[in-house]
Order: structure tokens, then sequence, then C-alpha cells
């Protein structure tokens, strides 16, 4: 016999913008029900570093990333266990070029609201001992943090269970999503149906099969990345880190110098080959978190490829002054990333109460909270 549960909200999804959606709703005083396919988030919200990005946004978007981040530090003030820590960032400048393209960025109007401030190598020290190799500078970012991945989302599911008016059910995959003037009805492959006024469905990078018989073909493409954690480094890298890479892919750097950079200085064939930056972040536990690559023209392969990680490995060693601890886990991941211009997420409601929000592209932990915030803004709740 089908269940009939009656509530204010559905959300299915269990990664970063369900979550967020979650949060947001039941901090508003709504009851949710969170449907996940998986007993646990198993996709690209897994499977990043955790990095709350402000100093690479676009400027469309920098307002929204200072407001997330904002918001990350008050979900950490309630859940201490998603691991916030405003460590900031240092993108590390090993030539002339882009030393010029830091300092163009360094000099605009919106260098303080990002927090940048250009070190020497001295400096850099003293923000991060252990960057003890070469480079000629670091452009430092105040304004950005990061969190821990694997195990934040969990944490804020088991403390909205304790608020109440929440209930995860993981292990469930949503076969049906209906709307009529009573509501939103919604069916699992368990038999169970759920009621409620609206739904609110965050498929990741699931684009065909339910997302694509709700909503058609919609303005996303699928992303895929290679990454890698280490053994304990043995000591606090009390930043992120990023390469002059980094600088060719996140859109605050564009500008005269950065096609200065691009004409002038060619990637290493293996970075251009695989897209590739380096970012790094340490772990709660001592080891780092290292990535990254992008490919975009599916199919995909299944295998992982071992240049990028050699590739990057040597770009790190070289920026620590120090072998890397050893490598203990290799992984892909595929995420979904909204293609218009200007947009932070695809958000569309494609049936009266059903809305679909997918697509922050690698931007997801940086920017959940404050799509969440402002989808619940959208739904006057």
């Amino acid at each position: 016999m089908c269940m009939l549960y009656p509530v204010k909200l559905i959300i299915i999804g269990g990664g970063i913008l369900g979550t967020s959606h979650a949060w947001a709703a039941v901090t508003r005083g709504h009851d949710v029900v969170h449907i996940e396919r998986e007993v646990q988030a198993r996709g690209a919200t897994v499977r990043n570093f955790g990095l709350v990005w402000v100093s690479g946004r676009a400027p469309f978007e920098l307002e929204a990333a200072q407001r997330s981040r904002d918001l990350w530090e008050q979900i950490a003030a309630k859940v201490p266990a998603v691991g916030f820590r405003p460590a900031g960032s240092l993108t590390m400048l090993r030539t002339e070029a882009e030393l010029a393209v830091a300092e163009e960025v360094a000099g605009r109007d919106d260098a303080t609201a990002r927090g940048f401030r250009l070190l020497e190598p001295e400096e850099v020290l003293q923000v991060n001992p252990a960057l003890r190799g070469k480079y000629l500078a670091g452009l430092h970012c105040t304004r950005d943090g990061a969190v821990e991945s694997r195990i934040a989302l969990p944490h804020i599911r088991a403390h909205l269970s304790e608020v109440g008016r929440y209930e995860y059910v993981g292990g469930h995959e949503v076969r049906n999503i209906s709307s009529s003037g009573g509501g939103v009805t919604v069916t699992d492959d368990h038999g169970a149906v759920y009621h409620a006024d609206v739904a609110v469905y965050c498929p990741g990078a699931a684009h065909g099969g339910l997302t694509r018989e709700i909503a058609g073909e919609l303005p996303v493409r699928r992303v895929r990345l290679q990454m890698m954690q280490t053994a304990s480094l043995g000591e606090a890298l009390t930043t992120a880190i990023a390469d002059g890479d980094s600088l060719r892919y996140y859109p605050a750097f564009a500008g005269e110098k950065l096609d200065e950079l691009t004409a002038t200085q060619p990637q290493a064939p293996v970075a251009a080959e695989h897209r590739m930056q380096l970012l790094c972040v340490q772990r709660l536990h001592g080891g780092l978190t290292i990535g990254d690559t992008h490919e975009y023209a599916e199919p995909f392969d299944f295998d992982v490829t071992e240049d990028p990680y050699d590739h990057l490995r040597t770009v790190l060693e070289d920026l620590l002054g120090q072998p890397l601890p050893h490598i203990v886990r290799r992984w892909a991941g595929v995420y979904s990333q909204c293609v218009d211009p200007g947009e932070l997420v695809c958000r569309r409601e494609v049936a009266d109460g059903v809305w679909v929000v997918t697509g922050p592209g690698g931007r997801g932990m940086t920017l959940g909270p404050v799509i969440s915030e402002q989808t619940a803004d959208l739904l006057s709740l």
C-alpha cells in the first residue's frame, strides 16, 4: 500500500544543491521531505575540493559568491562538523607573464572586495610557511574558504533532522513528478507517494531520464574531471593553493595581461591537452586534495589517465620545495554546467510548482547556499 506524505516542499537530489535547498526551506520554518536515489550522495558534491572560491568569480557573480561564503560561515556556526574555515588562497606566480596578470588584477576596483593582495616570496612564507619552493610571488585572496565536501552534507542533514520538519529518504529514486491545482505529487521506485505544494528537483549531472522527461533539453553540459588525495602532509598548508594555469581558467582574471599571457606562454602540453590547472586544499586530516582536469566532449573515458597526475605532482612539489606524501586515492567525477552566459545556475519552473535547478558547474560548493537562498526567495518561502 502506498503511503502519502503531505509536506510543504519535496526536494529531490541529495547533493550540494538539494541539501542547500533543504537547509533554506527548513530554516525558514517549512516542512521538507528530501529524496536521494543513492543512500548517500555520490556525485560531484563529494568528488570536489570543498573550496568556497570567491577569488576567481566573474564580476556578475562576485556578490553572490561573497554572500554564499558568508552563508557557509553561518551554517558552520550551527554545524561545526562541515569544517568551514576561512583559510584564503594563494595563486602562485612562476613567470613574469603570470605576475603581470596578477598585478593587473590586484590594481582593479574590486580587488579589495575579493581580498586580493600581491605578496613577495617572503610575505608568502609568512602567510603559508609550507611554500618553500620556487616562485616569483603569490596572489593572496583572503575571502576564499573551504569545507569538508565528503562529510559536510551528512552533518547538515543530521542537524536538520534534529531541528525537525525534515525527513531524509535515501536509496529511493523518483520515477514521476506531476502537478495539478492541488499541488505536486511525486512517486518513487518503492511505491511511496509524496504530496507537497512545491517540488525542487536537483538532478546534478543526470541530464537524461526523468530530467529530460519533465524539462526537455536544458542549457547545460556535463564536465568530467580527475583528482587525487595524498596522505598527511605532516604540516599545515594554511591556505588553498592555485598555480598560474588557474589564471586562464577563472573569469576574474580576464583582461589585457591575460591575453598577452595566453599569446606568449603556452601551457605545458599535458596541461593544455587536459585543460588543467593546479588547485590544492588540505583536508582536516592533513592530506591534500589535488586537481584538476576538464573534459567536455562526451562520451567520457571510463578510466583515469596518469599523465595529468604526474604533472600536478611536479608543479606542487616545485611550489612546496619537497616531495609529496604518497597518493592514497585517485578518482574521476562529472558535474553539470549551465552554458547560459551570465547565469549562476539553470533554474526553471517546468510545471506548476515543479522547479528544476542544476548546472552550477565547478561552483557548486561555492554557490550552493546562495543559489538555494535565491530559490527560496523566488518561491516566497
